[in-house]
């Protein structure tokens, strides 16, 4: 299935209708009056959170959605129908705005979370509802209301609370598929994954997790290279950063350099992703070249103030720890997140 995160639709709600002008008209009921019913309101169109969608595929054609008119009102005090309400189905994490101002409407990150995107028009009045001691034969009823129009700009943001970044060929999608049920594309080229996709892990204790991987950075992606930036936004909501590093190619490569080199790229992006909680972990210790450099790496990172992790996420060696690194990570962050509510 294609991945789209951003589209622009049209939505148009449902017009009221009208409201009747009627007269009772029956044998032996002489001067019966006014009995026009009232027009039914225009239906909403709703936007509807859904857990079992990853993409916005399906609103990328057709961009225009209208929900249905109400009816018109009829004699014998008659209401029209309603209109049916439109529902359109969004992934979870779905930013709405308006695509004119660029006012951000709902952010819908509920299971089910609904959002009227566009109201229906009110249904006119019928002539019975104008009936007066001085005015018996009204002969006017109103039009119903136009329903609302808009354009939408909505843009999904993946929810995951641990996102997975790396340069090209680091072996994402590789420990993705060792430590969930995800099934992501993997290669031997770089460039293998070109979207996100997520992953839930899970936990003895009954704590799962949701990581997120998302396609490889290169130095400059800030300016544009590679995949530039487009997928970042998808990190934006995540709790914390799992920098995936490796020197299995280059004799000279450094993997402090290299977190260093993401950390700017995020910087670019945003400055807060950088105040994210980071775990540095060094995969492909499986390779001789790179188990032999393990140790040199972990005294770098202990002079900046960071642990690095060494795993293999062909072989599996090292990932229980790393899982209850990030566990213990997020435990630490939401009992934090709690305390500040408590406080605040």
């Amino acid at each position: 299935m294609k991945f789209i995160d951003q589209v622009r639709i049209r939505v148009k709600a449902g017009d009221g209708g009208n409201g009747c002008v009627s007269f009772r008209r029956e044998r032996y009921v002489p001067k019966g009056g006014p009995d026009g019913g009232d027009g039914g309101k225009g239906g909403d169109v709703i936007l509807q959170a859904d857990s079992q969608l990853s993409t916005l595929l399906d609103l990328s054609y057709p961009q225009q959605f209208c929900a249905q008119k109400g009816s018109h009102g009829k004699g014998k005090n008659q209401t029209g129908r309603n209109g049916k309400d439109l529902i359109i189905r969004v992934p979870l994490g779905t930013l709405v705005r308006d695509d004119e101002t660029g006012e951000l409407l709902q952010d819908l990150i509920f299971d089910g979370q609904k959002f009227i995107a566009a109201s229906g028009g009110r249904g006119g009045r019928g002539n019975a509802r104008f009936a007066t001691p001085t005015h018996r034969t009204p002969r006017h009823a109103e039009k119903g209301e136009k329903g609302e129009e808009r354009w939408l700009k909505l843009d999904l943001k993946l929810l995951a609370d641990v996102g997975l970044i790396g340069f090209p060929n680091t072996g994402k999608s590789t420990l993705l598929s060792r430590i969930s049920s995800a099934r992501p594309k993997i290669g031997d080229y770089p460039f293998t994954t070109l979207v996100p996709n997520l992953g839930v892990v899970e936990r003895e204790e009954g704590r799962s997790f949701v990581v997120a991987d998302i396609p490889g950075l290169i130095e400059g992606a800030s300016d544009g290279a590679g995949l530039g930036l487009t997928f970042l936004r998808h990190v934006e909501r995540t709790k914390l950063l799992v920098h995936l590093l490796e020197i299995s190619g280059d004799p000279v490569r450094s993997p402090l350099k290299d977190f260093q080199t993401l950390n700017h790229e995020l910087n670019a992006y945003h400055p807060f992703l950088t105040e994210k909680v980071q775990i540095a972990v060094l995969n492909k210790i499986d390779l001789p070249s790179v188990r032999s450099r393990v140790e040199e790496a972990k005294k770098t990172f202990e002079t900046i103030g960071h642990r690095l992790y060494a795993i293999s996420a062909q072989t599996g060696e090292g990932l229980d720890e790393l899982i209850l690194a990030i566990s213990l990570a997020l435990e630490t962050l939401s009992q934090e997140n709690q305390a500040m509510r408590e406080q605040g």
